[in-house]
């Protein structure tokens, strides 16, 4: 089982204040061979930051794509990447989703309970992110958004009242240390190591979400 952290042990999640953007990036594509793409960033505005995007009143300030062609700037190669952080180092790190990933998105409560319960299944896991609007993105094979619904139903769960929501092709998820206004950074709840290079099906971690989100709607 990769490392995961509980309410009281977040120090473990990695930190990667230390690291430029650029080389975060590049190291994404390079060793993860995750496809990366610049977004928004943060500007100084009257002693607060603001979103790059100009709207003051941003739901994601410097932490969503810059440009609507965004999927087609998305790149595999760490040479683009580092070309394309060089051209803007504060741009924040997006990865798209239903390429060599998809991602469950839970809130973070169901997702820590998810984890305790896979712990003790001892069932095996891919990358796990923390967002600072308190959401979790699991990592998964690509062509989880098309099956999720129905393993949902399966376990006898309406998928339109619990809060688990599958991301694939055409939208992306923020990568750490990327940082959403005065909110934080996005953090690694699981790490990236070569044990999770293999990313499990959707199929294989979807129970104890289900369990966990549905015992949320529930509160």
């Amino acid at each position: 089982m990769e490392e995961t952290i509980g309410v009281t042990s977040a120090a473990q999640i990695p930190k990667q204040r230390g690291e430029a953007l650029l080389d975060t990036a590049v190291r994404y594509a390079e060793e993860r061979h995750w496809d990366v793409f610049p977004g928004t960033w943060l500007e100084s505005a009257e002693g607060t930051e603001q979103c790059s995007c100009g709207d003051t009143g941003c739901a994601s300030p410097g932490a969503h794509p810059a440009r609507e062609d965004w999927a087609t700037q998305a790149t595999g190669s760490a040479t683009v990447a580092r070309r394309l952080w060089q051209k803007q180092p504060k741009a924040s790190i997006l990865l798209p989703t239903g390429r060599t990933f998809d991602a469950i998105d839970v809130p973070e409560t169901a997702g820590f309970l998810a984890l305790a319960r896979m712990e003790r299944m001892e069932l095996t896991l891919g990358p796990v992110t923390c967002t600072p609007d308190r959401r979790m993105q699991f990592f998964v094979l690509p062509g989880a958004t098309a099956k999720v619904p129905d393993l949902v139903r399966k376990l006898g769960w309406p998928p339109a009242q619990i809060d688990l929501i599958s991301l694939g092709e055409g939208a992306y998820v923020a990568a750490p240390p990327t940082r959403f206004g005065a909110s934080g950074a996005v953090q690694w709840a699981c790490r990236p190591t070569a044990a999770n290079r293999w990313l499990p099906d959707a199929e294989e971690i979807i129970s104890p979400l289900a369990y966990a989100c549905g015992r949320e709607a529930r509160r």
